[in-house]
């Protein structure tokens, strides 16, 4: 009997690893023109597979293998792809990456501020996916060493790249800005909320602070301009550590850090007398009314963030039900 021989470079094409240190590039998302190319991508490069089309909850189930290499397609449906990097940051001992044809530039601030590695196009070529993951790229020679004369008369203090220095002196990434604030009225918007709720949380758990939530709707619909001026009322009434943000159409949420539901009360209170005293009306030209729910922990009811939520929201609708005003859930 004549046994086949393996064709290496044909095994290299089908991405076929010839030794056991190949590593698996996990593709979570449904099976799509995007996975086909990253399969292709992969199959193209040596000592790499590709695994299609898992789930989130499959993946968490059975964690991937450190050196291993995560790519979520952002178009999960349900699933935010940028929370989910979050829940993985620190568990999964892989390198992630966000698969998304969203501006790379705006697309690559928010995924590493999310705990992802970066983001991969939706068509991702080899040499594209090869850069990502630090494969073997042509090198630049090596400089001759310096003279001992030259290494003299070399700089003493260290070089930093000057674009940093002047961004960490005061500039303002506006395009990270733009991406977490809402623009009507420049408070944080809910990905960003989402985000702080879960940080706010774990930091008051963590060092045993007080932390309050508060939940701010409006009766009725009202113009930008009316909304912009309800915002300035919020800023006016918090401290620089709070967090403020616009919940959804006609609601606002806060996170109130070393906040109790006495200080909360103050803020809420001050709130819905300037929004009074401003006589802001909604479109029908009728006075705007508030209605404000207040959840702080600690509590006995409240032992994770969602708790804190569902305690703040059902507060908010007991001041609803009563017209508007200020409750504090119990």
């Amino acid at each position: 009997m004549v046994k086949a021989k393996t064709n290496p470079k044909r095994a290299k094409a089908r991405g076929t690893a010839t030794s056991s240190a190949a590593r698996t590039l996990r593709w979570v998302g449904p099976a799509s023109t995007a996975a086909t190319a990253a399969r292709s991508a992969v199959e193209a490069l040596d000592g790499w597979r590709f695994a299609p089309s898992e789930s989130a909850a499959a993946l968490a189930a059975k964690p991937p293998a450190r050196g291993d290499v995560i790519v979520i397609d952002a178009m999960l449906g349900d699933t935010n792809a940028y929370e989910l990097c979050r829940a993985w940051v620190g568990k999964s001992g892989c390198r992630t990456f966000i698969c998304t044809d969203a501006d790379a530039r705006l697309a690559e601030g928010i995924a590493q501020f999310c705990g992802a590695t970066g983001v991969l196009p939706t068509k991702i070529s080899p040499a594209a996916l090869r850069r990502a993951l630090g494969g073997a790229e042509p090198k630049a020679a090596l400089p001759s060493a310096p003279s001992a004369a030259a290494r003299a008369k070399a700089p003493k203090k260290p070089s930093f790249p000057r674009s940093r220095m002047r961004d960490m002196s005061g500039a303002i990434d506006t395009e990270l800005v733009g991406a977490i604030t809402d623009p009507e009225t420049n408070l944080f918007n809910y990905a960003f909320l989402n985000y702080k709720l879960d940080e706010e949380f774990k930091r008051a758990q963590r060092f045993g602070q007080p932390l309050s939530c508060v939940l701010v709707g409006i009766d009725g619909e009202c113009e930008t301009q009316t909304l912009r001026e309800l915002s300035g009322i919020f800023l006016s009434a918090s401290r620089d550590t709070d967090v403020l943000g616009r919940f959804d159409q006609t609601s606002f949420l806060f996170f109130l850090p070393a906040t109790g539901p006495d200080g909360a009360r103050i803020m809420a209170e001050r709130v819905v007398e300037q929004a009074r005293k401003q006589k802001l009306t909604d479109v029908l030209g009728d006075a705007l009314g508030l209605a404000v729910g207040i959840a702080s922990t600690p509590h006995a009811k409240i032992q994770r963030r969602e708790d804190l939520f569902a305690v703040a929201r059902k507060a908010f609708l007991t001041a609803q039900r009563k017209g508007g005003g200020v409750a504090v859930g119990t």
